[in-house]
């Protein structure tokens, strides 16, 4: 037999394996619909981003301690996991910053007092006293950053000079002082920083501390004046960023409006949408659709405003943990994370975000990677997954059956063709999915959770938008079966008997949803003695089939006879 016919029967074994994984299973049939006539949304380049955050080994939760070593003063930069998985994002955008970043202090010549690290201190705001940042630790970060690949922000200390308001607020305007010298130290070693964000956590109501929206505005300005100044010279400045806080529509609405048309680049917003990491139902929220559907409105919302309000700013999430105070082991490390996890990225490209940064690379108990070992949880595969397979452009995906299926279409990323996401939150149905071509109704996108009815005519392959006749030969046999395939029109290509697509499917180990351990296509993954990170690799499905997704599982199929004038 075949190399490849081998492979195929390996897939088909692989893929009845992954369906039997929960015995007496229900199955039912679906179909997702994805137009791919236009493009909905637009992502970054280097949409997925991960945090560094400042936290010292005595931050503690609940009674537990889960930062270690994990702090952007004491991370091993060293360790060839760490810069490994940095690396094979090529590149991985990092956002260094988090409640502590309006505390510390820049080891840079104007600084005048002893350069000391965060010490514990209950009776401070975030339980610490001032830290700071020594000139050799960003030298040995940045040199860490050049090795790796990685995009830096940098979140800046937005308090310096402010003092209290009768209202509460804290205001006066930023004492910039110290960092526009470390903009200036930056830009004079040659190191090359992305952006610069402004403050953490202090836009609408804040957290320990809130500023005003009208001088949140002014210290913007001032920053972009800082920034393009110290880089008068060269054609790529770097981004100015704020507020890094949560979503308040009046707050961010007068930011925009004064800072307007182009004087803050990047809005970014803060999402801990599950609550407090102590929280037991924890799991039972990320499987139940409606409560991942409540972020629609806040995505929604900072798209109308930033549409609406005639400026060139971009939204980004800037920080985004899921369970704040740290996350909870074994649910926001575990498996069952990454339905959360991917169904935001899903969800938050449909509008426009541009970059999306997960708390945290490493450190508490939402890193990618494991704090003490480095060794990847299951979310850094589906980031990585995510980064290789979802292209920038976002087509509009209608999802017919159970809502226990999540589905997100993108264009393929460097492959023709279309990616498709399916996540099944249900631990007791297989689904198996047939993939169509579907012009969205007039108006754009579809709604979020939208279900659409289908007759079985409707179940087909077909080119609603097409004046030209059908393409009789050649069509495939999916098309044969459902209805015929257009040449040039939204759908499958005509395309020989035979064809495959690329399937990713992913499934916690021994069907445990609090599981550290990730299989891909049934094999477990983990980083080789030398500290590599594995190999992802797809199985190769026959087109004419439909997507099996197994229950609590995910995956991605990369469909590369899908014709998406979108995708051209």
């Amino acid at each position: 037999m075949a190399a490849a016919g081998l492979r195929l029967l390996g897939a088909v074994w692989l893929l009845a394996a992954l369906l039997l994984l929960r015995p007496g299973a229900a199955a039912s049939a679906a179909v997702a619909a994805v137009d791919g006539r236009r493009a909905i949304a637009a992502t970054g380049e280097d949409f997925v981003c991960a945090t560094l955050d400042w936290w010292p080994p005595d931050k503690c939760d609940y009674g537990t301690c889960a930062w270690g070593r994990a702090g952007l003063l004491n991370l091993d930069l060293s360790n060839k996991v760490l810069l490994n998985a940095v690396r094979a994002f090529s590149p991985l955008k990092l956002r260094l910053g988090g409640s502590l970043q309006d505390k510390v202090l820049y080891g840079t010549a104007d600084l005048r007092q002893p350069c000391t690290p965060f010490v514990k201190n209950e009776s401070e705001m975030f339980g610490f006293t001032q830290g700071c940042l020594p000139l050799r630790r960003w030298d040995e970060l940045n040199a860490f950053f050049q090795k790796s690949g990685a995009k830096i922000v940098f979140g800046l200390n937005a308090m310096k000079g402010r003092v209290p308001l009768p209202d509460g607020s804290m205001g006066g305007p930023w004492d910039y002082t110290n960092a526009a010298s470390l903009i200036q130290y930056t830009a004079y070693k040659g190191y090359h920083i992305h952006g610069w964000e402004l403050g953490n956590e202090l836009s609408g109501k804040g957290v320990g501390a809130r500023i005003g929206a009208d001088q949140y505005a002014a210290d913007v300005i001032a920053l972009k004046t800082i920034v393009d100044d110290i880089h008068r010279s060269t054609p790529s400045k770097p981004l100015v960023l704020a507020p890094g806080g949560f979503f308040d529509p009046d707050w961010f609405t007068e930011l925009i409006v004064k800072t307007k048309p182009n004087l803050l680049n990047v809005m970014t917003h803060h999402i801990y949408n599950l609550g407090p990491g102590r929280d037991t139902n924890l799991i039972e929220k990320i499987l139940n659709p409606s409560v991942l559907d409540g972020m629609v409105s806040i995505f929604s919302n900072l798209q109308g405003i930033l549409k609406s309000t005639g400026t060139s700013t971009v939204a980004w999430v800037g920080e985004a943990g899921g369970a704040y105070n740290s996350g909870h082991h074994l649910v926001t490390d575990a498996f069952v994370f990454s339905f959360w996890f991917l169904d935001q990225l899903g969800m938050s490209a449909k509008y426009d975000t541009k970059s999306y940064c997960r708390q945290s690379l490493i450190g508490g108990n939402y890193g990618l990677l494991n704090t003490t070992t480095f060794q990847p949880n299951p979310d850094y595969y589906s980031a990585l997954l995510w980064h290789r397979l979802m292209g920038t452009k976002v087509l509009a995906t209608t999802f017919n059956g159970t809502n226990k299926i999540r589905a997100y279409a993108h264009c393929a990323k460097d492959s023709p063709g279309i990616t498709l996401l399916l996540i099944n939150l249900s631990g007791n149905t297989k689904t198996e999915v047939t993939v169509t071509a579907h012009a969205a109704a007039a108006g754009g996108a579809h709604k979020h959770g939208e279900r659409t009815s289908y007759t079985t005519a409707q179940v087909s392959v077909t080119n609603q938008a097409a004046t030209a006749g059908e393409h009789k030969h050649g069509a495939r046999r999916h098309a044969r079966k459902f209805g015929h395939a257009h040449a040039h029109a939204p759908g499958f290509a005509a395309a020989a008997d035979g064809a495959t697509r690329d399937e990713y499917h992913l499934t916690p180990k021994g069907g445990d949803l609090r599981s550290q351990v990730m299989l891909l296509n049934g094999k477990a993954l983990a980083t080789g003695a030398d500290g590599s990170i594995p190999r992802l690799e797809a199985v190769k499905v026959d087109a004419a089939q439909p997507i099996a997704v197994a229950p609590y599982s995910i995956v991605f199929a990369r469909i590369s006879d899908f014709h998406a004038p979108a995708c051209s």
